[in-house]
């Protein structure tokens, strides 16, 4: 499979690109400038772009299969995740290219509360409130995106720097937690819920989430 990664050389995307090249994918891996090329394995091409520029989108994603937006933008800039998502969605539905995207844990509900979602929770961190907001526009300009061929990845409430399992439950808009309470999942398994889902598709159209 051919298939374009958007945020590449971040926690997710760097990830992203290692498990789809392991599995013997033809990757591409996006960057908005070269200073972090170095960064990216020699296996995959490298490509300068913009997610939030759909002229290169479109150019990005000619004659591949999949592509898959891992960006996460600085702090302060929260905003520009909805610009990037209305880019890449309308991109891929010109290039007819089906979109991995992914998102956020806010708006998913958590267990127990009655539908209370992770980020009206009691407690939740002022820090994180304005990535929240992008999170769930992020996912509001997936559901209107009727053209494009998408699916969104709601990760656990906690991702970590770890190691590969390959196991993970999955769930749909409610948290997954453990006999714990506890959401969470390494970076290295969230590529392997993703990839799971590029060669084998379950979720056409809708939001999933994974966790242990």
């Amino acid at each position: 499979m051919r298939i374009t990664v958007f945020g590449a050389a971040g926690q997710v995307g760097s990830r992203v690109v290692a498990e789809a090249l392991h599995r013997g994918h033809q990757v591409t891996a996006v960057l908005r400038t070269p200073a972090r090329a170095a960064e990216i394995p020699r296996e995959a091409e490298i490509r300068i772009g913009d997610a939030a520029d759909r002229d290169d989108i479109a150019d990005l994603l000619d004659g591949q299969d999949l592509a898959i937006g891992a960006t996460r933008p600085a702090a302060g800039r929260e905003n520009e995740l909805i610009t990037a998502t209305a880019s890449l969605t309308a991109g891929a539905a010109r290039a007819g290219v089906r979109l991995l995207l992914v998102g956020g844990a806010a708006t998913l509900t958590v267990p127990g509360t009655g539908g209370v979602t992770v980020m009206d929770e009691p407690g939740f961190p002022a820090t994180l409130r304005a990535i929240a907001r992008a999170c769930a526009g992020q996912l509001a300009v997936c559901r209107a995106a009727t053209e494009t061929d998408w699916t969104y990845l709601s990760p656990p409430a906690q991702l970590y720097a770890g190691r590969r399992t390959g196991r993970y439950r999955l769930g749909r808009d409610m948290l997954v937690v453990d006999r714990d309470g506890e959401s969470v999942l390494s970076y290295e398994d969230l590529a392997v819920v993703l990839l799971d889902e590029a060669e084998r598709p379950a979720h056409r159209g809708i939001r999933f989430t994974a966790a242990y």
